[in-house]
This record gives structure tokens, sequence and C-alpha cells, in this order.
């Protein structure tokens, strides 16, 4: 066995493991960490690690993983949700840095090729430090958070093309002519012709066999034969293995084994994904950071200023507010974890020497650690920005209808929530007006005939020209948090006599938002929890008003009794008492079932199950105490008295299939 190995991976191990869940108590995003961890044991750290070519091996199995995972989540029906996000602008934003980086670094003396990939590095941002913050702060729903994820996800997808291109880009030579870019670029859709081909007819078929054996290692084993064997495949053609993973990922990703795949190649991925994190880490000099500090620094306000403008614009392009496109613009502006992907294939090629790469590893890594205190800032940004970027109403079509509304109910969001609330207002005939920051939805909207503006709901402008000062009621439907906390404050000190009802999806909101002025407040998680004890009490028989009654102590206790804010006992002792009394239930009598054909005292249904039969109804007709002598028919509707125990019995009872002896 190599004990050396051994010794190095515990070292790596224990080191990932102390230093991740200080980055935790920091609240610093997981990647971070590993990085950290990687400078820490590194050479130019404590220097615990004295082979890192062994790591490096583990870590490229890492790439490996990582590129099939994102194949599995790139399924062309969540393509075509986000279609226009993902396409426009995330091929803008991508097309935009590269073409942006390209000229720069031309114009600085780089040459053209070398000065492309330089732009592919610069045009990936970091979806893994991304979407955790996002989640971590509650804003993946959010308009910002909806655009940036869709940005990033076409990123992900542009990795696969760059690594195909790079290896042509580290030409030096005659080879590289337009020609032998059609020569590749045909290879390469031959490529992806035979996969979609694989997709389409052989996999599902392949992975049908394997799943009928039943034996779950062998699916196990077949997923990593598929994701090892594809990256095998693409490198033995002259692509990298990484492409390869990347492709088999999209080939399973249209099948219905999908979602197994991906549970069953995750804690993989995670192992060897963190090993390459690390790897990257170890790669930092952290002499150069110091000998050239100013030149680092310099590098990375350029990166982030140039991208932070070209995301800027495209989000503007995609028609989204100022302050939306601000948000953006602040997240994305670090480099991937992608970009080391890329930047691993580019050093084999020549494209990414070593005197440019120590600078690389440096500002990327750097972009990354300052990531989640931009995406903080943002925040601030955003609501400070107001006044620079505050939005005219005077020219929408709806300002002028919103002026006539009084007594009215302002929604703000026209996700699913607002458009159900909106539908079921205007059926009653209750005045409403709509606030949504999607242009698109607007735009519906409008068609429509709704009342909607276009604007921030935590806007005082745009609840101004709502009429707030005249509403009766302002619903928050939206998936921001930190906007639905400023609109809450704004809307209450506007009008103080408004009705406030706010939808959060966390019970951490629900005091803050009380305390900022909302009048109810539904947290999601507790609805749903309210509609799963609903229906489990309904299968125990238990009658409906004794289980609204539970209802309105939780929601009049703002759910406390579900937080722990309170003393449950007295509740919890109430709901045994009511589960231990009787309780009348209805049964309708199913053709072939066990009491068609019987007279009650036949049934014996009080003798085998504890229920008596206190009424039925035939036709419209009710027979109250029926005789023991009443014989039952298919259709009759039996009214059943028994406790909660018995009344399960007796339906069990009933339920029987006649016997096939009984005439």
């Amino acid at each position: 066995m190599d004990v050396p190995l051994l010794r190095e991976f515990i070292i790596l191990l224990a080191a990932a493991i102390g230093i991740l869940f200080l980055s935790r108590k920091l609240k610093l995003p997981t990647i971070v960490g590993f990085l950290l961890t990687g400078i820490v044991i590194g050479p130019s750290g404590l220097g615990l690690i004295h082979d890192a070519d062994r790591i490096d091996v583990l870590a490229e199995i890492g790439v490996v993983m990582l590129l099939f995972t994102i194949g599995l989540d790139l399924s062309l029906e969540r393509l075509s949700q986000i279609k226009k996000t993902f396409w426009l602008g995330g091929g803008l934003q991508v097309a935009g840095t590269t073409a942006a980086t390209t000229v720069v670094l031309f114009i600085f003396g780089i040459p053209l090729l070398q000065a492309v990939f330089f732009g592919f590095l610069v045009s990936l941002s970091s979806t893994a430090v991304v979407l955790q913050s996002l989640l971590d702060r509650g804003e993946a729903g959010s308009p910002f958070g909806r655009v940036a994820l869709g940005i990033l996800l076409f990123q992900d997808f542009a990795i696969a093309p760059m690594i195909v291109l790079t290896p042509l880009l580290g030409r030096s030579d005659s080879s590289l002519s337009l020609v032998r870019i059609v020569e590749r670029a045909a290879f390469g859709a031959a490529i992806i012709t035979g996969v979609v081909l694989a997709a389409r007819f052989l996999l599902p078929r392949f992975l049908h066999a394997i799943v009928r054996t039943r034996v779950r290692e062998t699916f196990l084993m077949t997923t990593l034969f598929i994701c090892l064997g594809a990256s095998l495949l693409t490198s033995s053609l002259g692509f990298s293995l990484a492409l390869g993973a990347f492709l088999a990922g999209i080939i399973i990703s249209e099948s219905e084994y999908s979602h197994q795949v991906a549970a069953d190649i995750m804690p993989f991925k995670d192992l060897f994904n963190s090993i390459f994190f690390i790897s990257v880490g170890m790669l930092l000099n952290l002499k150069v950071i110091r000998t050239e500090t100013v030149f680092i620094l310099g590098l990375v306000l350029s990166l982030f200023v140039l991208k932070f403008a070209i995301v800027f614009l495209t989000v503007k392009i995609l028609r989204q507010s100022s302050p939306v496109a601000l948000r953006v613009g602040l997240s994305l502006a670090q480099i991937g974890e992608f970009s080391f992907v890329l930047a691993a294939v580019g050093r084999t090629v020549g494209l990414l020497p070593d005197r440019y790469f120590q600078g690389f590893i440096a500002s990327s890594i750097l972009t990354i650690f300052a990531t989640p205190f931009l995406i903080r800032f943002s925040a601030v940004a955003s609501v400070k920005s107001e006044k620079v970027f505050r939005p005219n109403t005077a020219g929408q079509p709806s300002a002028g209808r919103a002026n006539e509304l009084t007594g009215h109910v302002i929604i703000a969001g026209y996700g699913l929530n607002g458009r159900n609330l909106a539908r079921v207002l205007k059926e009653t005939g209750i005045p409403y007006i709509v606030l949504e920051l999607n242009p698109d939805s607007v735009r519906e909207a409008r068609e429509d005939g709704e009342i909607i503006l276009f604007g921030d709901v935590s806007s005082r402008v745009i609840l101004e020209a709502a009429s707030l000062a005249k509403a009766k009621m302002i619903v928050f439907a939206i998936s921001d948090p930190q906007t639905t906390r400023r609109a809450v404050r704004i809307a209450r000190h506007l009008n103080n006599a408004v009705r406030i009802l706010v939808r959060t999806r966390s019970v951490a909101e629900i005091e803050e938002l009380y305390r900022l002025g909302a009048d109810q407040v539904i947290p999601e998680e507790f609805e749903t929890s309210i509609e799963i004890f609903t229906r489990t009490l309904e299968e125990y028989h238990v009658p409906r008003n004794l289980t609204e009654a539970q209802i309105k102590i939780i929601r009049s206790e703002n759910y406390g009794m579900m937080r722990g804010a309170f003393q449950t006992g007295r509740s919890l002792e109430k709901i045994a008492e009511y589960l231990s009394a009787g309780t009348v239930e209805t049964f309708y009598i199913r053709p072939r079932t066990v009491a068609v054909g019987r007279t009650i005292s036949e049934l014996r249904l009080r003798s085998e199950a504890g229920a008596t039969i206190v009424a039925m109804v035939r036709q419209d007709q009710t027979f109250s105490s029926p005789s023991p002598d009443f014989r039952l028919e298919e259709g009759d509707i039996l009214i059943l008295s028994a406790n909660h125990q018995d009344m399960d019995r007796a339906f069990r009872f009933l339920e029987r299939a006649l016997t096939p002896d009984k005439n």
C-alpha cells in the first residue's frame, strides 16, 4: 500500500475538517474553506503535503465528477423553462466578457489567441459560491436570483465548447487555419450527434436492463462506468476528460433514471470535488502575493470592474430594472471554479505560462473570497441606488388607472400566488393593482387587461403610484426576503392604517416582519405542516371542526406551537382528548363489498368493529335508527358512530370485497 499517499490524504482530510468548521462559523462558502485548506497545507503554507502530483490525480477525478453532475443538471426541459435568461442573457454575458477581455489584453501586447483564452477564463463566474449565498439569504427565487442563476447556468454549459476550443488556441504553428477549425467543429458536431442518438435510443434500454437486475451496486458501477468511460473516450479522440464526463451527464439527464444517478454519484463527486479545490489552493504561491501585491490587487479591481460592467449591461438588455442589474453585476463579478478547470487545460497546451499562472490563481481566489461580501453589499447598494435609478411611472399605461382606485388591494408579485389572488379578487369584484419587476410578466398581464405597474415594491415612488395612501390592504407574494422587509417598513410608514399581509418561506422572518409593521405573516413551511396534519387527522376521522380549532390555535399564536415558542402541553392534551372521544362518519357502500345484500343484523358491524349504524341514506331518503332487518344495497350511505380506533376498524371491515360464496 502507498503509505505516503495515505498519510498525505489523512492530513488533507484533517485540515479540511478543521478549516471548514471555522469557515462555517464565519459564514463563508464551502469552496472558500477548501481553497484556504489548500493554501494552509500547500508548499507555500505549512508544507504538510510534499507530493502534490499525487493529489492532482485525485483532483482530476474531481473535475470529471464535477462536469458529469453539471451535465445531469442541464436537461432540455430545464433549459426550456429559462430559455431567455439562459440563451440571451448568458450568451451576451459570456461573449461580451470574452470579447472585452480579448481586446484589452491584445492592446497590451498579449497574442490574440492567448487573449481569447484569457477571455474564456474571465467570463466564467462561481456557481457554487453565488448559489450557496443566494440559498443562505433566501434569495434564489427573487428576481435578481433568477437572472443570476440563468446566466450562471449558461456559463456552466459554455465550459464544454471552451474546453474543445482551448487546444486549438494553444497551437502556435501554421496548422491552425480556418480549415482546421472547421474540421474540429465538424468532429465536435459528430460527437454531439452521437450523444443525442445515444441519449434517445441506446442508453435508456441499457439502463433499464441494469435496473431490472435490482442490484444497487450494479447500478452504481454502471453510473461510474458511463462517467469515466465517456471521459476516456473523448480523451482518446483528442478532447479532454472533462468534456466526456459533461456529455455523459447530458446523456443520462434525458433518461428517467437521472435523479437516482445523481443521488448515487453525489458522495463521490463531493469528495473528489473537494480535493480539486484544495489542490487549487495548494498551487497558490504566497511569495507572489507578497512581492506582487500591488499588481494582483490592481488585477482584481480590473476584473471586478470589467465583469460588473458587462453583466450590468447584459441584465439591462434583458429589460430588468437597474437595481436588479446592479445586484446581478456585483454578484457575478468574480472568477469561477470552472476557470480553474479550464486553466488546467490551457496550462497543458502552453496558453497559461507560469509567469501568468500565479497571477491568475491569486486574483481568482481573492475574487472568490470577496464574493459573499459583495453579495451582501449589493443588497445595500440596490437600496441606496433607488434615488439614482428612481423609476418613472408617469408613462406607464396603468398609472392613470391606479390613481382612480380606493379601498383596493395592492398585490406585490405576479407569480403563482399573486396570479391566483388576482383571479379571486377579480371574480369577487374587489379592486386591486399588481406590482411586478419581471417585464415579461408585466407585458402579458397588461395584454390580459390587468392594472399592473412595473417597479420595485420597496420603492416609495412605486408604492405612491399604486395609491398606497388609499389602499385597504397590501399583500406581499414575492420571494425576496430583504425586499419584503424594506417594503413592509416603508408601507407602514406611508400608510399606518393599511393592512399588511406577508408570505414568507422561513419561520425566522416572522417576528421581524411583525416588528416592521406586518399585520399577518404566513410562513409557507408551516402552512404546509398544517395541511399535512389536517390530512392526517382526516384519516383518523377527527371531526373537521376540531381540526379547524387546532389550526386557529396555531395561527393565533403566530405559529408559536410549531416553533416551540410557548408551552404546548395543554394543546396536545386537548388533541389527545379529542382523539379518544367518539366521532360520526359517513360510509358509501360500493359494489361487490361485504355489506351489499346483507341486513344490518347479518352484517354484525357492532360485534365485528365496534361501530353503530345510527342512520342511512338511500336515494335522498333518510332512515333514522334503521331496524336490524333493514337490507343494505350498493349506493347506500351509512351514518356510523364510534370512537376513532373502532371507526378505522369499521371502515376496513366495510371495504372488504364480497366473498365468492355470497349470493
